[in-house]
Parts: C-alpha cells; structure tokens; sequence
C-alpha cells in the first residue's frame, strides 16, 4: 500500500541539497514573513488541494502570524509529553485525527527584483511535514521540522500576485523522529524567505579556519561549488577558492572570541563571512581546542519563549547569549535540535562552545523495549542521513561549533553509525557526541545524562567498568543538576570534581528556561492546562530562567559555582589566594576591589593588585591591615573581580567572581532575666516582661502591641518538584516518605505550662497521627522587660528513618506592612545545597519582592545565615544563624497550590525561622540529596535561640 506523503519514512521529495547558511549577501531577499491567511482541519485529509490553485477564494478563511505555531494563535491546543508519543506506536502512521493548517501567503516582486538568475524559497523550520505549492505549482514536501529546506522557484515567479500555499500536518512520520520532550508546536515557526540566486552565484561552500598554537598562525581555505576569491583585508589575504593561506593570526575561542571580517566573491554573489580560526582535537584523552583542553560550563537549550513558542527573534535569542555569559555559562548544547541559524551567529560573536545536536530523538520507543526504532531500521536511514547532512551543511562555517552531536535518546542502531560515518566523512575537524550508546561505538567522547556524584568521581579516576576505547575518551555531563522548580543542589560538588580530574571536561545542565506558556488564568501553563489527557505535567518547567527570561536562584548559584576565577583566603591574616580557572585568558581583562564590612556593612574599601596571571595559574596577594573594629562586631572582607572595561557582553564594573573572608564573628549576648511572670486575674493570660502569652496552651500573644500568632515547632514545607522526585521511578520520592509519615499533619499537644522565677518554660509533645514517633519540643522564656528570649530544644523521640523537611519556628504576624531588612544571606534565597551564591550584607526587600515565583508553587524564599531581621514590626535576634522566610499565605496554602495565580496573599506574614533544612538535590531527574545536606531526626536535641524586640526597642 502506497502511504501518503506524511507517513512516508522518506525525507521528502523537490528540495535542493543541503548548503552552509549565512546572513548577509548582496544577492536579493525578500521576506516573506508576516500575516498568512490560514484554515484549519481536524485531519490530513479534510480539504483537497484547490486551495494552492490560482484565484481560489480564501476571503473567509482565518490569519496568523509567521512564524508562529496555530496552536498558540487561538487554534486547537499544545501538548507536552516528556518521552511518551501522544499518538499510538504504529510507524510510520500516525492517527486519522491530524490536525493540519492551510497556509497562503500572496506576495508581489519588489520593484527592483533582478529580472535575470534563478531564484530559491526557503523554509527554516516547519513542524512536522510541509506541502508546498507556488502559483499552483507542486515544489515538493518535506519532514525535519528544526531544518532548512530549500525549493527551486525562478521559472514560476511573476512580477505581482505570486501565491504560495503550504500545507502542514501537525503528525507524520517525521514526528517518530521529534519526541524531543517539549511542547508539541505545530506550524511554520521560522522565516521563510525567497533568495535570488544569480548567475553564478555561491552554492555551497565550507570554511576551513585552523589554528596552529605551536606557530601562532591559522590556515584559511575556503571551498566553494563555484570558483571565486577569499579576502580577508584586516589579514592582507586574498586568495582563489581551494586556495590555502597560512597567516599570523589571534585565535578563536569562547573566552576571546576573536573573528575576521572577510568576504567570498564568486562572479555573481559578495557573500560577508565571519571567520574564526581554531582547531578542535582529541589527544591524550581529552578534548582541546587549540593545544588546551576544554571545560565546559554549559547548559542545555531548547528554543522557547512563553507567548511564541519556538519562533523566537534575534532579540531574544541574543537576550539568551548575554544572560549565559554574564552568568559564568561558555558553552551550549542545542537541545535537542539545530537551533535557528542566527544563535550560532550570535556564539560565534559574543563566544560560546556549541555542541550542534542533531533534529533527532526516539525516546518514545523506549517504553516498547525499542522495538520498531527507526535508529535501527534500515527504512528510516535515509531520512536519519537527511537530517545529518542538514545539520552540518548549515552550520559547517561556525567556529562556535566544536561537536557535532547525533541526537539524543535514540538507543542505538544501524542508522546513527551511518549518520557517524556521513558526518565523519564531511568534517573530520570536529568531535562526535552521542549519549545514548554506552559502547562509544561512534563518538569521540563518552557522554552520560545525571549520574551521581560518586560514579562521576569513579569515572575521572579512571575506576569505571566498560569497553577499553570508552575509559580511554574524556567524560561529559551532557545533562545534569536538573533544573526544575527549587534548585538544582549539589552544584558545587559536581564542580568540584569537574575541575579536579582532568578525564572530566564538565558538563550542560539541563536546561536553559522553563517552558511555561502564558495563560489568562494561570499566569503560566505546563502540561495537562490544556485538557491533555496524555501529558507530564510542570516536567517541561525546568530551566535555570523563568518564562519571562528572569533568571532564577538556579541560574543565580550556577553563575557562583563556575566562576572562571577562584579566590580564597585568609581574613584575619589578610592573605588571598587568586586562581584564573580560564581555559586561555589571562587575567588582563578584571579588575580586583576589596570592601571590608563591619556587621554587614562596609567601612572601608579599595583596589586590590592582581598580577596578570595566565590560564591554571595562581597569585597569592594582600590584603591591607584592616581597620579597629568593635570588640562585638562581626567583621569580613569581600574580594570581587569586575570586567575592566565594558565588553560586547556586559559593562564594566560587571562582577565574574567574589569571595567573603570572615576575619571575627560577632557574639549577640543573653537577655539578661528580671522578668517574672505573672497570670491575670482571670487566669487566663501570663504576662512576661511586655510580652503576653496563652496561659493555658502558653502560646505567644504578644509583644509589646505586636500581636504575634501561632508560633510553634514547624517541620512541614511545600515539597520542592526535586522533593517530589521522578514519578517512574520505583522508589518513593522523599516528599511521598513524608506525606506517608504524616509530617504534613503534624499534631501538637501542650504537657506543661510553667512559670518561673526565670521566666516561662512551654511542654509539648509534637507527632503525626497513626504513628508513635515524636519530637519533644521545649520553650523557655525569659525577658528583661522589653526583649523577650527563646531557647527552644527538639528532642526525637522514636526510630525516625525519614529526614525532616525543616525544624524551627512558624509564627504569624497580623497585619504586617513595610519593608524586610535582614543581616545574613542574600539577595536571593539559598538552601543548604544552594547556598554557594549567598552573600553575608545587610538587605532590604518587602515581602513579595522574597517569593520566588516558580510556575508551579513550592518552598521557596527562605534566606541563609540570618542573624537579625525585622519584618512587620517585629525584630528577631539570633546567634545560630537560622534561615529566615517570610511569605502572605501558610505553608499549607503553598503546598496546595498548582499555579501562581492559586495562591492569594492574606493579611498575616508567616514566618519560618529554621535551625536546619533538608537539602534539595535534584531528584525530579537525578541524584537526591547529598547525605551530608540531609536533615536525620537523630538523637541529639536542635536547639535556637533568639531574641525578640521591637525594631526601635
């Protein structure tokens, strides 16, 4: 049975050859971007094709924008699915029901269009099979949704009237090859544009830019389907095609990314090329790029944006590439697809290492044993060749792109080791990834998704099991640290081991943004908000940017953990350690400052002298004698290196690294007693110095005139998406532990309420029902008048094998307005595995301003290492550094909450003051929480201690 053209297992039929991309030629171009005329039908079949022939009526039919996705344009609805097709596994059919837009664009010929040449359409991207027709005219179909695709169309075009009709399928036999875990977006979602080719203009051609680091000198021969010449003015170059010229030239690398201005004249077409010279190698197991091996601090990137889904402009796509930079990030991987030619423009640019990865993922088969995967049959190799050759005929010329990766989770078969072997015979100046095979079989590297810190340690010591070529190849981290919701944690330690053996060349987390869509009702909408019955929910949530493209705590801590300079130290001696963790530069281009702070405030500051040190090199420098301090202050210096002058990325005075050196810590000192308590008349109220508490329960009403309510041992918080762990595995995720033990329902029941001569001493007994386990919780009280002291001691009682999520205090402030100062952790939130980024000051914010907004609501907010914070009138004293949260609705509220649009603030601020806290890890795909940031209810009592008072008390 002869299938139709959208389940045909066959690339597609009438486009021309794969060739480079470049952005700017003297040959014509006209847009053709814009308002379409667009209909719908719910199957492939619904319509005839009349609506391609000339003079059809399409005055009823709707518009939308391209590129764009119907599906975002008030037509039908996306869908996500992480790894699971949302359609049956039949390949290469797909179901009946198949959505699939009509597209028309009419367009007429500027005035000045050559009226001699040839001419090409060109489509960048349509997901996930096209039918085109110009001027009723058939050009052909096309599948491979992240790729160019280009259409012959001189003969056919007039001066005016021309109309261009597209047909797209939202499922085809394409789409087996796309579960690429993201929204399914059907549409024309990339630029479509009609180039003139004149005689004897450039086809193809390929750039071959080397660098010899021993001389000094690159090589430059650039190949081309029509014979032509290469200058380079800046280089005194100018030389035939296929011509070879080797020249002193500064290289090109992420860190100093250093291109030519040169131009390929061939006798019809000026064509402005952008040259890098570099040179990538695997010696002595490691990946180097000109003599030097590499470290990447990368991230994963899909193409997003929350209103426009994956037609993203160069304004965005630049936004991305200055967010990583400024945040210590040198390395993408274009997950999991061919991103739009310009982002690698912009790399080449502004300097980031790119590992291209093909339009290609088979995940889906997984669930069925891989049976039927297209990766091993021998059918589908054409089309898996077809994306190969796209991906690297296009982007063969970017000196950013320094692997070439096969696609991601496709097992393994027949088909990758024939894209390996193309790819190989192509260009052999680049390296070949590919995750999915363990065998290494046709990579250049071995690349593994989120093992654990310990097999990562295992694997730089060269102690792993597996095939000799394997142990003998460097070691990626093509995924990890997830980045969904609160974290990711652990950050530091993987760093660590990146940066202590050299098998380990780092690694992308995963991944860039959050996929959340806008949506009226609820702000931000993931899987399931559009009435999927298949889909996985905020899975699709997980960047270390927001939506909106504000970078997160995630992004935050990540930009901390990479910081390209280390610096450490002494503070009392005032002795600094400064190591450049770059690859190639020096440190010529930041300047060191130091500021000496004084109970979080800074007293004196300066300029620190640097040497210039080269890449793996380290200074040891001083620090001048600080100034007398108080004998009760806390005191420290904080050493920043900031770009010296402004850079294409970031203005100077932007700060790449820091560092705090405590040099004496502050004691904050007892109340002292004097108060003794006394009960009302009516027996009802204890009246301790200005504070008042419930004589029968001995909870605190009061201090002075502010009212405080339900302060109480709290050990709940809203489980993280990391908390709640990956729901395919058999394991139970931490938050089910605890949801199963019932620390979201815990009961407290008061044993004691007695009055002292010292104060008020508070008995009770804090347990989840249907369970035997306590925690033995003691409040003594004391004040001197106006301040008021709590020593509160935790005491486990029982065999808890479950860690706690928190322990500390919960109270509530009615009423609570104003501003939120704090001396401790900051800006941002910090949690005992995030906490890299928290830096010791004094802070201000409103309570609002501390939440952060994940797309869907969890623990968040809390700051590290707070030792006095005001906040609705209240001033909170402490020398065990707790951390500190304040938020307008409970932690019941939070945790109940789906979206940010469910959570309402109230009148109260709760407040949470915690002696500990469980870690977050990054378990919603990955390892957990290191064991030494878990929380064990262990046999030692915790204990806090602080004191309360008014701000001006």
């Amino acid at each position: 049975m002869e299938l139709p053209h959208h389940e045909d297992v066959s690339p597609g039929t009438g486009s021309l050859p794969p060739r480079a991309w470049y952005a700017t030629s003297d040959a014509a171009a006209l847009s053709l971007n814009g308002p379409w005329r667009f209909r719908l039908s719910p199957t492939a079949d619904t319509e005839d094709d009349t609506f391609a022939t000339a003079g059809y009526d399409c005055g009823a039919w709707d518009e939308i924008a391209v590129p764009g996705h119907w599906v975002l344009q008030g037509h039908g609805a996306p869908q996500y699915t992480n790894m699971l097709y949302p359609f049956p596994l039949d390949p290469p059919r797909v179901p009946t029901e198949n959505p699939t837009g009509d597209h028309l664009r009419t367009f007429d010929l500027p005035a000045d269009w050559p009226r001699d040449g040839a001419a090409v359409l060109r489509f960048d991207g349509v997901e996930s099979c096209a039918r085109v027709w110009l001027n009723g005219t058939e050009l052909g179909d096309f599948k491979g949704s992240r790729l160019p695709h280009e259409f012959a169309v001189g003969e056919l075009l007039r001066p005016g009237g021309n109309v261009l009709a597209v047909r797209v399928h939202q499922w085809s036999a394409g789409s087996y090859l796309e579960d690429q875990d993201q929204w399914w977006l059907p549409g024309i979602f990339r630029d479509v544009t009609l180039l003139h080719r004149p005689e004897g203009c450039a086809r193809d051609f390929f750039v071959h830019a080397a660098y010899d680091h021993r001389a000094g000198t690159g090589t430059l021969r650039v190949d081309s389907d029509v014979q032509g010449r290469v200058t380079v003015a800046e280089l005194g170059i100018d030389v035939a095609t296929g011509e070879e010229v080797a020249v002193a030239v500064e290289p090109w690398t992420a860190e100093t990314p250093r291109l030519y201005d040169a131009t390929l004249a061939t006798p019809g077409e000026r064509i402005a090329l952008r040259v890098g010279f570099r040179t990538v190698a695997l010696e002595d197991g490691t990946i180097k790029v000109n003599g030097r091996p590499l470290l990447f601090r990368g991230v994963n990137r899909h193409e997003f944006h929350p209103e426009t889904g994956r037609a993203l402009d160069v304004a965005t796509m630049r936004a991305d590439v200055l967010l990583m930079k400024r945040h210590n990030i040198n390395a993408v991987r274009t997950s999991h697809y061919p991103p739009h030619p310009a982002f690698l423009d912009l790399c080449d640019e502004l300097g980031l290492w790119v590992v291209d990865e093909c339009d290609l993922e088979t995940h889906g088969f997984g669930a069925v044993d891989w049976r039927a995967n297209p990766a091993d049959d021998a059918r589908w190799t054409p089309a898996l060749l077809d994306r190969a050759a796209r991906m690297v005929e296009r982007d063969k010329n970017h000196p950013s792109v320094v692997l070439w990766s096969l696609g991601n989770e496709c097992g393994t078969g027949r088909g990758l080791t024939a894209m390996a072997d193309w790819i190989r015979a192509r260009d052999d100046s680049r390296l070949l990834h590919y995750e999915g095979d363990r065998s290494c079989a046709d990579t250049d590297v071995y690349s593994r998704m989120y093992a654990d810190h310990a097999e990562v340690e295992r694997i730089g010591r060269g102690e792993d099991e597996g095939p000799d070529k394997r142990r003998r190849l460097p070691f990626l981290l093509c995924e990890y640290a997830h980045a969904m919701g609160n974290g990711p944690g652990g950050l530091s330690e993987y760093q660590q081991l990146f940066e202590t053996y050299d098998r380990l060349q780092g690694g992308f987390v995963w991944e860039w943004i959050d996929h959340g869509i806008a949506h009226p009702a609820y702000e931000y909408a993931y899987g399931g908000d559009f009435g999927e019955e298949l889909h996985d929910g905020n899975f699709v949530c997980d960047g270390l940017v927001f939506p909106d493209r504000t970078p997160s705590p995630g992004l935050v801590e990540y930009k901390k953990v990479i910081e390209p300079v280390r610096i450490e130290g002494d503070g009392p001696s005032g002795t600094v350690a400064i190591t450049n963790l770059h690859d190639f530069a020096d440190l010529s281009h930041l300047v060191f400052t130091w500021t000496y702070e004084k109970d979080g405030t800074t007293v004196a500051e300066g300029a620190l002298a640097v040497p210039p040190v080269g890449p793996g090199e380290r200074a040891e420098v001083g620090l001048p004698s600080p100034p007398r301090r108080d004998p009760d202050a806390e005191t420290q210096w904080t050493v920043r290196a900031s770009l010296a002058e402004d850079t294409a990325w970031a203005a100077k005075g932007h700060v790449v690294a820091w560092a705090q050196l405590p040099v004496e810590y502050g004691i904050i000192l007892p109340v002292p007693g004097g108060a003794t308590p006394s009960t009302d008349a009516d027996g009802r109220r204890i009246t301790l110095g200005a504070a008042s508490f419930d004589a029968r329960t001995g909870a605190l009403l009061a201090l002075h005139d502010r009212e405080i309510t339900g302060l109480r041992l709290d050990v709940w918080r809203a489980p993280t998406d990391n908390d709640n762990g990956m729901p395919w595995r058999p394991e139970p995720s931490v938050a089910a532990r605890w949801r199963a033990l019932g620390l979201h329902r815990m009961r407290h029941r008061v044993e004691a309420v007695e009055p002292t001569d010292e104060g008020l001493t508070v008995r009770t007994r804090v347990a989840p029902a249907a369970s035997d386990l306590a925690l033995r919780t003691e409040y003594h009280w004391a004040s001197d008048g106006s301040k008021l002291l709590l020593r509160m001691s935790v005491t486990p009682e029982g065999d808890w094998s479950v860690p706690l999520p928190r322990i500390g205090i919960r109270f509530g402030l009615p009423g609570a307005a104003g501003p939120v100062r704090w001396f401790g952790g900051g800006p941002g939130e910090a949690y005992p595995d995030t906490a890299a980024a928290s830096l010791i000051g004094v802070w201000e914010s409103d309570v609002d301003a501390l939440q952060t907004p994940y797309v869907r609501p969890q623990e968040n907010g809390a700051r590290a290492a707070v030792r006095w914070a005001e906040v609705g009138g209240l001033r909170v004293e402490s020398d065990g550094a707790p951390a500190f949260t304040a938020r307008r609705w409970t932690t019941e509220q939070l945790d109940a909450a789906r979206h940010r649009t469910d959570l309402t603030p109230g009148d109260t601020v709760w407040v949470n003051l915690d002696i500990d806290r469980h870690g977050i890890g990054t378990q919603s795909c990955g390892p957990g929480v290191l064991p030494q940031y878990e929380l064990p209810a262990g046999p030692r009592p915790s204990s806090l201690s602080c004191i309360f008072s008014l701000p001006d008390g």
